[in-house]
């Protein structure tokens, strides 16, 4: 099966294009950055075994602060390993030569293998699986294994999580002597599938079936929720909650409210619901390739796509951002998308970007809709994007569309929950096998080209190698020039992605003769007697020019925003340092002319476009009127860039994406769809 984090490697970044650009930071900064943030919090030394002074820290409850290590170092094991791949660093080898010894010999007899209820609570094992997060690092352990031995080529990382995966199979299920738990917080279900994936570990496909069909059982354990089972046996209180739970048994936070399939709506922690997610479509793909029979398949398929439109087309900021809420990371009801926090909310993690972009992959897989890729994309180069700094050292794990004085637009060089980070890197490690699919239909070859950059990749077919080379100057250029190099008598399929902004636009270089190419669910296709004809051809997207996005109107929010191509822009003090109250009291209306300017940042090297545009500044009194220019004081000229480029320059950390709509006439509706 073709998972990115697999076939990563035949793809090879040529030239210079904002990702490469971005993957050697990665690899040449943030990788070891990170790796000294690893040692400094004592990450590092973990799972030596020995007790940490924040062992002792009891101050959070249920979740202690040292909680994640282990998945914190599986993430950058994992992201160190894609990276070598590509280019060779005698340090980070051995780091990860002596990281993996250490888990290896942290691993206990049975097979169990997890710092804090080896070191901590060792009496208090699978006791608290909604909260304490120990299949979610087993997860993460499993995925980085993988890693591990596609590149070192050996199993002494595999052979190690192939022993703890047999123990929780025996620990878990419906039969007699099993308890029927499931992870609190899920990911060792689309890890589980990627390792049968791998190994043919039927083990791990059985457990991960278990997992996802379990969940939400109303009777499942002695006739009751397994989370509410599990909570009587530690005697905790009903009174007693976690401080993401709104309320005692809020089961929708974890997604086990209802067995999946009958899931109306996306509901809780953000991560939690798309880890979940992903391993549904994966199930789902697999049983095709496998030609496998899942039980209730149509259901799972409805529901998969069902919670996918409930996501993006009410629950999602068009940064890409998903999850409004802070106190439980996640979703809020349908169209609550406030920008900033002291709007009431706007969390947009990065985590939950990044699973946006697994889901969108995968779901390519099972239907070949442009529509999952244009998603993909504005993840990638928004709300992902702006969670690294330019150089390398710097993170986000809030993403906000608005700054306030208490959260001021900036990033931060760790945090105590360092999820995020070290999943930003295992993301660009493996973003080669998210540019495009590929593989044989019959006795003919075909490539589906997702996302466009520079760069080619090389595979076989029927053993003789397919070369397909991109270059462009993607995202502030639509040229995209392509050669292939197949064999002559090999039939081929080329399809190329027509981003929803772009309305189908584009031109063809050679021209096609009639009934050589197609457009069907935003792909054009090029067929084998296009591609035999023109092995070397340019596609030309239009639909760059700048133009003004709108919110759906049941968020209540009036506002625009800017964006070119697949990028979002904002507005910071940087640029226009008159401003002083967070860009609040700013209108700007559709009827505002947009220049454009081609810069070079100074200070990060960075190159970019920035939009130029009028706007107004009115009194807060004034606001109920939304009227531009009449009832605005005065005029300004507003320079907007980038949301991935903000707070690279300093600054006050003032910044707003969407800025009130001062006229009569709204932005194109978000999310952009094709008609």
């Amino acid at each position: 099966m073709s998972h990115p984090q697999r076939i990563f490697r035949q793809t090879t970044f040529t030239g210079k294009s904002m990702l490469s650009t971005r993957r050697s930071t990665v690899s040449r900064t943030t990788v070891r950055t990170q790796l000294e943030q690893l040692r400094s919090t004592g990450r590092y030394e973990c799972f030596n075994l020995k007790w940490q002074p924040i062992y002792s820290d009891k101050s959070m409850w249920p979740v202690p602060f040292h909680l994640f290590w282990d998945s914190d170092i599986a993430k950058w094991i994992e992201g160190a390993c894609y990276f070598l791949i590509e280019e060779y660093d005698a340090e980070i080898d051995s780091v990860v030569r002596e990281l993996v010894d250490m888990i290896r010999g942290a691993q206990q007899e049975d097979g169990y293998l997890n710092v804090h209820y080896t070191v901590v609570e060792p009496e208090k094992r699978w006791s608290n699986l909604r909260d304490m997060h120990e299949l979610y690092n087993a997860g993460h352990l499993i995925e980085a294994a993988i890693a591990h031995s596609e590149y070192y080529k050996n199993d002494l990382f595999t052979a190690p999580m192939e022993k703890y995966i047999s123990l929780i199979r025996k620990q878990f299920g419906p039969s007699e002597g099993q308890t029927r738990g499931y992870p609190g917080h899920p990911e060792i279900e689309l890890a589980l599938l990627r390792f049968y994936s791998t190994t043919g570990s039927t083990e791990a496909l059985e457990l991960a079936q278990y997992f996802l069909t379990e969940r939400g059982n109303s009777k499942g354990q002695d006739g009751k929720h397994y989370y509410d089972w599990e909570m009587e046996k530690r005697g905790d209180s009903v009174y007693l909650r976690p401080d993401p739970f709104p309320e005692s048994r809020a089961h929708w936070y974890s997604q086990a409210h209802l067995p999946i399939v009958e899931q109306p709506t996306i509901e809780g922690h953000s991560v939690r619901a798309l880890y979940l997610l992903t391993a549904v479509a994966d199930m789902l793909h697999l049983s095709q390739i496998d030609q496998r029979t899942i039980p209730n398949s149509e259901n799972w398929s409805q529901a998969l796509f069902r919670l996918w439109d409930n996501m993006v087309d009410k629950k999602m900021y068009l940064t890409g951002g998903v999850g409004a809420i802070k106190q439980w990371e996640g979703f809020g009801i349908d169209y609550f998308l406030p920008q900033g926090t002291d709007e009431g909310g706007c969390y947009a993690e990065t985590c939950a970007s990044i699973a946006v972009v697994m889901l969108a992959e995968r779901l390519l897989h099972l239907d070949l809709d442009g529509h999952y890729a244009d998603i993909m994309e504005l993840c990638l180069y928004n709300n992902i994007m702006t969670a690294m700094s330019l150089d390398g050292k710097g993170f986000t794990y809030v993403n906000q569309l608005a700054s306030s004085d208490k959260d001021k637009s900036g990033r931060e060089e760790w945090f105590w929950c360092s999820c995020c980070p070290p999943n930003v890197t295992r993301l660009f490690g493996s973003l080669g096998g998210y540019l495009w699919d590929h593989g044989m239909e019959g006795e003919a070859a075909f490539i589906n080209v997702h996302l466009y950059t520079s760069a080619e990749v090389t595979f076989d077919a029927s053993g003789s190698p397919v070369t397909l080379r991109q270059q462009s100057n993607w995202p502030w250029e639509g040229n995209i020039m392509f050669t292939l190099s197949a064999p002559s008598a090999l039939q081929t399929t080329i399809r190329l992605r027509l981003p929803a902004w772009s309305n189908g636009a584009y031109l063809l270089t050679p021209s096609p003769e009639p009934g050589t190419v197609k457009t069907e669910k935003g792909y054009l296709h090029l067929s084998p007697d296009y591609v035999a004809k023109n092995p070397a051809f340019s596609l030309q997207v239009l639909g760059f020019e700048p133009r003004y996005l709108s919110p759906h109107r049941y968020t209540n929010q009036r506002t625009l925003s800017l964006a070119r191509g697949p990028i979002v822009y904002c507005v910071e003090d940087s640029d226009n340092s008159w401003e002083a109250n967070h860009f609040k009291d700013i209108l700007i209306t559709t009827d505002s002319s947009v220049s454009e300017e081609s810069r070079k940042d100074e200070k990060t090297g960075e190159e970019y476009i920035a939009l130029h545009s009028v706007c107004w500044e009115s009194s807060p009194t004034n606001h109920a009127a939304f009227s531009a220019p009449g009832d605005a004081t005065k005029s300004r000229d507003l320079t907007f860039v980038p949301y991935y480029f903000r707070a690279n320059r300093g600054g006050k950390g003032h910044m707003r994406v969407g800025l009130m709509n001062g006229g009569n006439k709204a932005g194109i509706l978000f999310p952009e769809r094709r008609g």
